[in-house]
């Protein structure tokens, strides 16, 4: 099989579906493609943030981030 047919296959069969089944098919679809970048592409950024910066930022999260407020809402 090839590309061009799975696809030809494809709409053949969505044009067989109400409009609220193929917007379920086309989640769906938008669902298996990968999303984001590889780490190894995000390699340059190392050291771009001074290690005071790292170990304000880790503070914060520590203190801010790991309570909860039950009366938030």
């Amino acid at each position: 099989m090839t590309t061009a047919f799975v696809k030809d296959r494809l709409i053949a069969q969505m044009d067989k579906l109400p409009y609220d089944l193929q917007l379920r098919v086309l989640d769906f679809v938008k669902s298996l493609i990968p999303k984001g970048v590889e780490g190894k592409s995000l390699l340059r950024f190392e050291g771009a943030i001074p290690d005071d910066d790292l170990l304000l930022m880790t503070q914060a999260i520590e203190e801010n981030c790991e309570r909860v407020d039950a009366n938030e809402w």
